[in-house]
C-alpha cells in the first residue's frame, strides 16, 4: 500500500511520517533524502514532476513486494499527485504558508484525501495507523 503524506514545507510532514511507519512496520522514502541521493535539487515544474516519478518508483518497488511504504513530500500540484498515485492521502494541512514563496504559489489543495490533519498532536499517528489496519 502506497501512502502519501503531503503539504507544504513545515506542515509536519516528516514529524507525523517517523511516528506512523513503526506503526504500520512500513518502508519509509522522504523527499529531501531521495534528492539527496539523486543529486537533483531541482524545483522547477520538470524537477517536481520528475521527483514525483522518482518516488513513486521507489513506493511501488515496496508495494511490489508486498510492504506498506510512506512516502512524505509536498507533491502541490494535481499533477504531481497523479504521478505518484497513492493508495493513501494524509494531508498535513496545518500551516497556510511554507517558507518557500515559489512553493506557497504553486501549491494546489488536493481534491481528494483520506486523511486532512489540520494540527499537530501526539495521537493523529496512532489515529492514522489503526484505520489504515483496521481496513486491511
Amino acid at each position: 500500500m502506497k501512502i502519501l503524506v503531503m503539504g507544504l514545507p513545515g506542515s509536519g510532514k516528516t514529524y507525523l511520517t517517523q511516528r506512523l511507519v513503526p506503526l504500520l512496520n512500513a518502508a519509509w522514502y522522504n523527499a529531501d533524502q531521495v534528492r539527496k541521493m539523486a543529486n537533483d535539487w531541482d524545483f522547477s515544474d520538470a524537477g517536481r514532476s520528475r521527483q514525483s516519478m522518482r518516488m513513486k518508483a521507489f513506493a511501488d518497488f515496496e508495494k511490489s513486494h508486498g510492504r506498506y511504504v510512506v512516502c512524505d513530500f509536498v507533491c502541490p500540484t494535481k499533477e504531481t499527485r497523479e504521478n505518484f498515485s497513492a493508495d493513501i492521502v494524509i494531508w498535513m494541512d496545518t500551516i497556510k504558508e511554507g517558507r518557500y514563496e515559489d512553493t506557497n504559489k504553486l501549491f494546489q489543495d488536493p481534491d481528494r484525501v483520506d486523511f486532512h490533519i489540520t494540527e499537530w498532536n501526539e495521537h493523529n499517528h496512532g489515529d492514522i495507523a489503526k484505520e489504515i489496519l483496521k481496513n486491511v
